[in-house]
This record gives C-alpha cells, structure tokens and sequence, in this order.
C-alpha cells in the first residue's frame, strides 16, 4: 500500500469533531490583517482562501456578518458578494486558466454546510479530467500548491482587478 503524507491536515481531522463556540470567518475578519489566507478585503464582504481545498484557487467569498440566510442580507451586500464572486472567477482565470468553475453556497446542515450560520459562497476552478483516480479510489485530493503560495499568486490580482 502507499502512503500520501499530510501532516498539514493532522489539525482539521483532530478537530473536525469537535464544536467551538467561535466562528472561523469571524475569526478571520477580527484578525484580518495577520490572516494569510485572505486574499481581498470589501467593504461588506472578504474573499478567503479554502483552508482544505477541493482545488488549488479554491475561493470563498465571505459576508462580514454572521448571517446564515440571504434573506438575512442587505441589498448593498448582496451586491458586493456577488461582484466579489465575480471579481474571483476573473482572478482565478487569469492565475490558473481553469476549464470552468464550481460556485454556490450551502445554506443549513442539510445542505451541506460546513460553517453553519456565517453565509459564504465557493468558488472553485475546475480543469478536463480533474478528478482522478486519487479522488475516486483513495478519497484523497492531491493539491500541486501550498496555500501561501496561492495567497501570493491571488492577493495581487485582485489588487488590480477589484474594481
């Protein structure tokens, strides 16, 4: 048998179990300016890196309150959410070339979300033949870049194509 190490993932399924009281993305935007993974800040919203990426590049776009419904959300940031989407599949384009694109929220358990009641939408580039036997026989993404690399290749980009 063969063995793909990832040490990097150790905390994620030490953790995935258990409940906190506290919120990944309110974490993040409390202490954006030392989080490495986000890659742009808006006035409503954030765009923040997958810390366990289906893809490289794989994006989430993140209202700054902790709303778990679009009903909950204002018309000015369903605007900037979705102008930040936007905004992320052009950065995403010009830095990785991708085939096309996976993008859309879970909202509630039963949809599948992860983080419950902070609302965000994924956004993750996809390529002809990206799914591969690792995915489909050993349940295991293999991942040709590290995140901080990614944040340096995306922060720039998005520096310029903001607006």
């Amino acid at each position: 048998m063969n063995r793909l190490w990832t040490p990097w993932r150790l905390d994620y399924v030490s953790n995935a179990s258990h409940s906190t009281a506290s919120c990944i993305f309110c974490d993040a935007l409390a202490d954006i300016g030392n989080q490495p993974l986000v890659v742009h800040r808006g006035r409503s919203a954030f765009v923040i890196l997958n810390k366990y990426p289906y893809n490289n590049g794989h994006l989430m776009v993140v209202f700054n309150r902790h709303i778990g419904r679009l009903a909950d959300a204002t018309p000015d940031e369903l605007t900037e959410v979705m102008t930040l989407t936007r905004t992320s599949e052009l950065v995403l384009t010009e830095a990785y070339h991708p085939h096309g694109f996976n993008t859309g929220l879970n909202i509630g358990k039963p949809a599948g979300a992860g983080v419950l009641d902070h609302l965000h939408v994924h956004i993750v580039p996809r390529w002809n033949g990206d799914t591969n036997f690792m995915t489909v026989t050993g349940e295991t993404r293999v991942l040709p870049e590290e995140l901080s690399q990614t944040a340096s290749r995306l922060t720039p980009l998005f520096l310029r194509l903001a607006d």
